[in-house]
């Protein structure tokens, strides 16, 4: 091997190393804010790293038994903290603008914020959240398509065989192209595992995507979407069609959950379309969609013939997402 090979060789494993590898700060964060009059709410934070040192926490405060957006800070690494020093705007109801500092060590988020109605101090604990249905077993009837074992249910979406890699933990990771279910379905429930790689300096449609495809027209998004608004090309998202109720999103790195239940489209004696495929998923156990109708294929789709059952497609959007743990039930 040539010593450039062997130099090339070098770079990509620690390339990928490094899109497998954690952050100390990243994540959810959970615990209290006490102002100088004795009031304590609850209050939450994702923090998400941006790359070169910078990470974005996004705040929910709650208040009068409900949760409402707090606003969002940018904050910077130094040595073993990451420092926030700015204002943040949680609306009206919550007294309008406040200026807060605070850093996030030893996976504590701890601070102060001061503004015209109150002032006081938050105190967070970094917490792991977990989806309730991650390792479901396939129930009776279901045709697991995968178990960590081997590609003989898949195959390429433009023939010849699947392609992508077996990686440690039962999960396969995409890469030379789209994959498709050698079996066809109609209506069905669907259980699948996935997780993002960590590409902090990636933006959007860059940052970790790639998608699962019902009967490979109809795509549930997957991004890396964690601490974003939550749209219909965000994770969650019926692409470009219906953004989920809420972001269920977990970090990079944690492995995640879709349960879906579909109902195909339904059409008459002539051919012709009486009624819209309709989908029920669930983000981490967490309802996003409910009862959606899909009126038409959505973009990336192999074949926009809806009268026909299909295969479940899993996208390759030249991002290393992982797969695991993925079986069809049909209704």
């Amino acid at each position: 091997m040539s010593r450039l090979v062997k130099l090339t060789a070098t770079v990509f494993l620690l390339s990928m190393s490094t899109l497998f590898a954690g952050d100390a700060f990243m994540g959810n964060y959970e615990g209290e804010y006490k102002t100088e009059a004795y009031d304590v709410g609850a209050i939450y934070a994702q923090v998400i790293a941006q790359g070169n040192g910078s990470y974005r926490a996004v705040f929910r405060v709650g208040y009068n038994g409900k949760d409402a957006p707090g606003g969002s800070l940018v904050g910077n690494k130094e040595g073993n903290k990451v420092v926030f020093d700015g204002t943040i705007d949680v609306g009206y109801d919550l007294g309008g603008t406040y200026d807060v500092k605070g850093e996030i060590a030893d996976s504590k988020f701890s601070g102060h914020f001061s503004g015209s109605e109150a002032s006081g101090n938050i105190t967070m604990n970094k917490v792991e959240k977990k989806s309730p249905t991650l390792g479901a077993k396939a129930p009776q009837g279901a045709i697991v398509l995968f178990d960590g074992k081997d590609l003989n249910h898949w195959k390429g979406v433009k023939g010849g065989k699947a392609k992508w890699k077996l990686v440690k933990g039962g999960a396969m990771q995409v890469t030379k192209g789209s994959i498709i279910s050698k079996e066809k379905f109609g209506d069905c429930k669907i259980h699948v595992e996935f997780r993002t790689p960590f590409m902090p300096k990636a933006r959007g449609q860059k940052r970790g995507n790639s998608g699962v495809y019902v009967q490979g027209r109809y795509e549930v998004q997957v991004l890396d979407s964690f601490g974003l608004e939550g749209k219909d090309n965000e994770c969650g998202g019926i692409y470009k069609i219906a953004a989920p109720k809420v972001n269920a999103c977990l970090p990079p790195l944690q492995w995640q959950t879709y349960d879906i239940v579909f109902h195909a489209p339904k059409f008459d004696n002539t051919g012709h379309k009486i009624k819209n495929a309709v989908i029920t998923v669930k983000h981490n156990g967490i309802l996003i969609h409910e009862q959606t109708e899909i009126p038409k294929s959505t973009g990336g789709a192999i074949n926009k013939d809806e009268s026909k059952p299909g295969g479940l497609m899993l996208q390759d959007h030249h991002n290393p997402v992982q797969y695991r743990n993925i079986w069809v039930l049909p209704l």
